[in-house]
């Protein structure tokens, strides 16, 4: 190993660390590595930001845009309510949702395809009595292997499709992931809905209920002590039969910002005194009502019910690009910025159970929001929350679906018989539905994931070093001496460490590191390169056995309930499933 290829090692390491680590931003750690392999000389400055203008980028960029017209259209909203009919039983149930997300993700963002069906899948398991947990992370799972259908279901399909253009001369085309990635597709669906489900801790305590996240219960809610409130100088002592009788159970007393020591069930009381209850919304405003304590946010003390008067409560989840993420209650700024109240907040289907002001948000916490309908879901929308319950599934311009859905059709059409390059088709549909008003041109970078096009641009010029300082040669010698006569069992190798590396690493950056060695590996043993890009690109968008794997499981992790350690259950059984029927699958397509 030479210094360039020692120094783009430890650079690597570093940057796979800090993604493991998950405290810094991805595309953060990634344009820090780009400067650094910049500055050590391992890319020239010239080629810095190649990777900003390449084919791969454009083509995420356009897509995204195009899924929020999707959405935007209404054409999602006929589709989801197909679902209906199969709620009778749950395999049915689950295999409706994961069979609709997934088709919806071979042609548009999967993410954006889950946080549409999320409310539908939410509040069908509440009209069947299941708990929501049961259908969302198979929803996840179905949503992320619709990907894998076409060229532009997934940001590994684009960059393992350009990369093949650099290395051959010609990238895969539009269909040339269907043969296999649609196999898979309903094999994976057909294993979450019948096998998948069983396995996940469902009936454990404390995951979210369908019923709980529709009803917005389980959340912890802070009680005022007015000035003229008659309790005061009485004791928790005297307000526990009434807290008894709604289900309500006090957690704190909190004076002038300070958190009484232990639960001082004794104390008396004072105006101002902030009383910490866990309960649902609805016994939170009986108990207010017979005590003349208020609802912190609300300050219309006489208001005998919190949804009235043009006021309503709503239930949102961060998503993982949401502008809220990371950041604490009290730098939001609900109430000054936003004219909302934020009244809970549960993780992992749990309230948090002290003050929210310093509570720091994450990616699936589920918020309990409060305010004019009109300022929910602006405040929703600028904070990039998806809404559970509270505001209507509405999805848009119906009357431009047909043409929405027709220009997007044409843009598939033209890079499929190779009249435009896939990059100028879809750019140009991008600026059609934007020119139609189906995306607002106020929207139009809002519809774009930014962490991802800037983690794009800045790996693959990093990528590019792999090759350029033989690093990828030598990854690929190590692992052809002992495959040197068996090119199947090396195959599956990269299947499988695409796959394991994809579940703790972005998918668009595994596949961007993988690709040359796959390449390399491919050569070295004489055997079509082709089969090799193909398990590098399944194997990087299947990242089942983490929530930080992929978006999508990041997404349903609070709304189920779920653990980090709940994810394997039913995701290890489905990587194996897809390596056993994925390889022949490529073998028979794309022979060595």
């Amino acid at each position: 190993m030479n210094l360039d290829q020692g120094l783009l090692a430890a650079l690597l390491v570093g940057m796979f660390a800090l993604f493991l680590w998950g405290k810094l931003r991805y595309d953060l750690v990634a344009f820090g590595g780009l400067m650094l392999t910049v500055a050590t000389g391992l890319v020239p400055a010239g080629d810095a930001f190649m990777g900003f203008g390449h084919p791969a980028t454009i083509t995420v960029a356009a897509v995204l845009v195009l899924s929020k017209a999707l959405s935007n259209s209404g054409v999602t909203e006929h589709i989801a309510r197909a679902v209906a009919p199969f709620t009778r039983s749950t395999p049915m149930h689950i295999g409706a949702l994961a069979g609709i997300g997934g088709a919806m993700s071979g042609f548009m963002n999967n993410v954006g395809a889950l946080a549409l069906l999320m409310p539908v899948a939410i509040q069908t398991a509440a009209d069947a009595g299941r708990r929501a947990g049961v259908l969302l992370m198979p929803l996840s799972f179905g949503s992320i292997l619709g990907g894998l259908i076409t060229l532009i279901g997934t940001p590994p399909n684009v960059i393992i499709a350009n990369y093949r253009a650099v290395k051959s001369g010609e990238p895969f085309g539009m269909f040339d992931f269907t043969p296999v990635g649609l196999v898979l597709a309903v094999t994976g669906i057909l294993y979450v809905a019948f096998i998948g489900w069983r396995l996940m801790p469902g009936g454990r305590k404390g995951s979210a209920d369908a019923e709980d996240l529709a009803q917005i219960d389980n959340f912890v809610i802070e009680l005022v002590v007015p000035e003229d409130s008659p309790h005061i100088d009485s004791s928790w002592q005297d307000l526990e039969k009434l807290a008894e009788e709604v289900d309500l159970q006090a957690l704190a007393i909190i004076r002038r910002g300070r958190r009484l020591s232990g639960f001082p069930r004794a104390e008396p009381l004072r105006a101002g005194d902030i009383l910490l209850v866990e309960t649902s919304t609805a016994d939170a405003d009986k108990f207010a009502s017979k005590t003349g304590l208020t609802i912190a946010g609300t300050e219309e003390k006489d208001r005998p019910k919190l949804e009235t008067e043009g006021l309503r409560l709503m239930q949102a989840v961060v998503q993982p690009r949401s502008r809220a993420a990371g950041r604490t209650v009290d730098s939001i700024r609900f109430r000054r910025r936003h004219e909302v109240r934020l009244l809970g907040i549960s993780r992992h289907g749990r309230p948090h159970r002290e003050r929210l002001r310093h509570f720091q948000l994450r990616a699936g916490d589920v918020v309990l929001l409060y305010g004019e309908q009109d300022h929910l879901e602006a405040a929703a929308s600028r904070l990039d929350l998806l809404a559970l319950s509270g505001a209507p599934v509405t999805l848009g311009a119906r009357r431009k679906a047909i043409a929405t859905v027709g220009i997007f059709a044409a843009a598939v059409a033209l890079a499929a018989f190779n009249v435009l390059a896939l990059p100028i088709a879809l750019g140009i549909a991008a600026l059609l539905v934007v020119s139609i008003n189906v995306v607002a041109a106020r929207d139009l970078y809002d519809a774009v994931d930014w962490p991802v096009i800037v983690l794009l641009g800045a790996m693959i010029p990093v990528g590019g070093a792999l090759e350029a300082t033989g690093l990828a040669d030598l990854v690929a010698k190590g692992l052809i001496t002992p495959l040197a006569d068996q090119p199947v069992i090396a195959l599956v190798a990269v299947f499988a460490i695409t796959m394991t590396v994809s579940d703790v690493l972005n998918n668009a950056a595994t596949a961007v590191l993988m690709a040359p060695i796959s390449v390399r590996i491919a050569d070295g043993l004489g055997v079509n390169p082709d089969s090799f890009l193909m398990a590098v690109a399944i194997g990087a968008s299947c990242a089942f056995l983490t929530p930080i794997g992929h978006q999508n499981n990041a997404l349903v992790m609070g709304p189920g309930g779920y653990r980090f350690g709940d994810y394997w259950r039913m995701g290890l059984p489905l990587e194996v499933l897809l390596i056993a029927v994925g390889t022949p699958m490529i073998l028979l397509v794309w022979p060595l």
